[in-house]
């Protein structure tokens, strides 16, 4: 399971996140991975990571530490899940569900395949993210678009295709 990262308030995850988290709690609850990576880094002034945040919260939630795996790297989709996907590579990890708001499990399940990862969606289904408001979903698929005509180039150098 990879979760993507959302806001967190001095190692508090936010609402957004703290419903990706309970979501990817529940998967992991449930034998659909036996480990769970978090991703995202640090926004200026923040003390710590959406990452390390994340990895906290889970813990405090009941999954054992040694099975959630942070990765302290992003400022946004993309970067995270290149991070995501840089650390699967050389785990030899090649599939992810990925938990992340439903209307940005497009963008981010595109991000993921065209990155190398064998993906597939869970979005959390409650909390902030989970409404499907029109500016959402729009900017969303403007950011989808976005992906396929200009940054899915950038993804196609790194993994060399």
């Amino acid at each position: 399971v990879i979760v993507l990262g959302a806001a967190q308030f001095w190692g508090r995850p936010s609402p957004v996140l703290e419903a990706r988290l309970g979501q990817a709690r529940d998967l992991h609850a449930d034998d659909v991975a036996p480990r769970i990576i978090t991703v995202g880094g640090k926004q200026s002034g923040d003390i710590t990571t959406e990452t390390q945040a994340g990895k906290q919260w889970l813990v405090d939630a009941g999954v054992p530490a040694k099975a959630v795996t942070a990765v302290p790297t992003g400022r946004d989709t993309l970067s995270s899940l290149t991070a995501a996907a840089e650390l699967m590579a050389r785990k030899g990890w090649t599939s992810a569900t990925i938990v992340t708001d439903p209307a940005h499990e497009a963008r981010s399940l595109a991000m993921a395949r065209a990155l190398g990862i064998d993906a597939h969606g869970s979005p959390s289904r409650s909390g902030d993210g989970s409404r499907l408001t029109l500016d959402y979903v729009l900017r969303e698929a403007g950011g989808l678009l976005w992906f396929w005509l200009s940054e899915r180039r950038d993804v196609d150098q790194v993994v060399g295709v």
